[in-house]
């Protein structure tokens, strides 16, 4: 577990799956993902995948970051807009715990018992995959044996661009009428028409892509006020997480200090907004 994390939308972070199967940003041809290119620093290092593409289980991860303490009173003074809220505990950042491979019952034992154990329920477990579609058979897995998904749980997946639009809808069908579902469109590489339907979700997280190599695709302002102005109509959270690494307004490159496009201070004004969703 990392305690800390520089994730702007949340604590920590834990991984009981290291590596990914493949998505649109690791293929043969792209290799945009920035768990796969840590994992080829890293080749070899306790704790990573031995190869990115064959997952890895790491029992015990989930149950050791539950003993971290609540911070539900804490204020955040880096993160002001989780203060008042409980530890943010973001699952899966270095690989999808969905990958083909990854077995219901591991995911069970890893993930939904942690979630439900006595330490685990202070916490607001963040998991996101790009696998909505088996996050949903895995749901009604746990519905057939009389397991409830927990509502501290919260179930999330990547939208990058049209193509992958599809995984919105396949999240609906994840939990129940509990269950906080959230979109990361991020990292945004196209544009993308979200309006149709952004009510259904609770929580809705927005970026560009960063690349420490200058390859970084582009991402426009006019995205982030479109999602944005859709969001408040739909009364739905919306967090700006950073504006990445090639920013454009009207068609013109930005420059900004911060390589990633993280601080907000250098965004417009009306674009500073880092909403999060009830955590009740």
């Amino acid at each position: 577990m990392a305690k800390t994390t520089k994730i702007q939308w949340c604590d920590s972070t834990v991984n009981p799956v290291m590596g990914c199967e493949g998505c649109e940003l690791w293929t043969a041809t792209t290799k945009a993902c920035y768990a796969g290119n840590l994992h080829r620093l890293r080749r070899n290092h306790k704790g990573f995948a031995s190869q990115f593409e064959v997952p890895e289980t790491f029992p015990g991860r989930m149950h050791d970051a539950s003993k971290a303490n609540d911070l539900a009173e804490t204020d955040r003074t880096e993160k002001p807009w989780l203060d008042g809220l409980p530890r943010l505990i973001f699952v899966s950042d270095m690989g999808d715990a969905l990958s083909q491979s990854i077995g219901f019952e591991y995911l069970r034992y890893e993930i939904i018992q942690t979630a439900e154990s006595e330490k685990g329920r202070r916490h607001r477990w963040l998991w996101l995959t790009k696998r909505p579609g088996r996050m949903s058979q895995f749901s009604d897995w746990l519905s057939n044996r009389g397991q409830k998904w927990p509502a501290n749980l919260w179930a999330g997946t990547s939208v990058t661009g049209p193509d992958s639009y599809g995984r919105a809808k396949e999240l609906l069908s994840v939990g129940n009428d509990r269950t906080t579902r959230f979109l990361s469109v991020e990292s945004q590489l196209a544009a993308v028409d979200l309006t149709t339907g952004i009510g259904e979700y609770d929580w809705v997280i927005q970026g560009g892509e960063s690349s420490v190599r200058g390859k970084a695709r582009p991402f426009h302002l006019e995205w982030a006020k479109d999602l944005l102005d859709a969001c408040r109509a739909a009364e739905v959270a919306y967090f700006l997480k950073q504006l990445g690494s090639d920013v454009r307004h009207e068609g013109e490159r930005l420059t900004l200090d911060d390589g990633h496009g993280g601080d907000w201070a250098e965004w417009p004004e009306h674009l500073r907004v880092r909403q999060m969703p009830d955590c009740s």
